[in-house]
């Protein structure tokens, strides 16, 4: 999933930015008011939360607030910020914010509230993933294939909940790499080739009919038993 981090502090900003990647998110940065519009026009399609502080250069907190419900009225929005008067609260959350945090903050509080916000935007529509009898549970972050329990670590699950979302269609590695790593690798970097070899380990077992599967010179799909068929895995 992907996460807005919309705060002009260095210190906060590379603070979330290592903490959510260490717990499979991705985060895009946007510095300042102007830099949260820009990015929220680019690609609001890709994000799943804004964390947003109020005290913001340029294009303040509060209207770019006001946008997102505009545009966007299920996007979960977290206030993070050192306002910490009742009327700031107040506003924050009549207009439209889904939590709102003072800071300092503990992150596993934050991480917790995420998660909760999260957990109440999928309430919407649903709490699994699925593709033919494989399922993701967005919730606990844990995958079920023929009635078999799939634990996966962090990576593993951003991956897993990337191409269930995208089933059947071919997803090059650089596509993967800018929605579940979102940071550059060199050119010859195989970390996806890698993380898909151990989340094929782990979903295409041998009783089973495989999943995942290589499309040579493309990239990566996830297509269900029978489905087109593909070359072999070369990972």
């Amino acid at each position: 999933m992907n996460i807005l981090v919309v705060e002009d502090d260095a210190r906060i900003v590379a603070f979330l930015s290592k903490g959510l990647r260490a717990e499979g998110y991705a985060t895009l940065i946007a510095r300042d008011g102007d830099e949260a519009v820009a990015a929220l026009e680019a690609s609001e399609a890709d994000i799943d939360l804004v964390l947003l502080d109020l005290g913001l250069p340029g294009v303040d907190g509060r209207s770019v607030l006001r946008m997102l419900r505009f545009r966007r009225p299920d996007l979960p929005v977290v206030i993070v910020t050192a306002r910490d008067d009742v009327k700031d609260k107040v506003w924050g959350l009549d207009a439209g914010a889904t939590d709102y945090v003072t800071k300092p903050f503990d992150f596993d509080e934050l991480l917790a509230r995420i998660r909760a916000a999260l957990r109440s935007a999928d309430q919407q529509t649903s709490n699994q993933l699925v593709v033919e009898d494989l399922r993701l549970d967005l919730l606990t972050k844990v995958a079920w294939r023929a009635g078999r329990r799939i634990d996966l670590a962090p990576r593993e699950w951003a991956l897993l909940e990337y191409l269930m979302r995208h089933p059947h269609q071919v997803l090059s590695r650089t596509q993967i790499l800018n929605h579940v790593w979102e940071y550059d690798f060199e050119p010859g970097s195989n970390v996806v080739d890698v993380y898909v070899g151990y989340l094929r380990r782990k979903i295409n077992a041998p009783e089973l009919s495989p999943l995942l599967h290589a499309v040579r010179g493309a990239g990566y799909r996830l297509v269900p038993p029978g489905g087109p068929s593909v070359l072999p895995d070369p990972v």
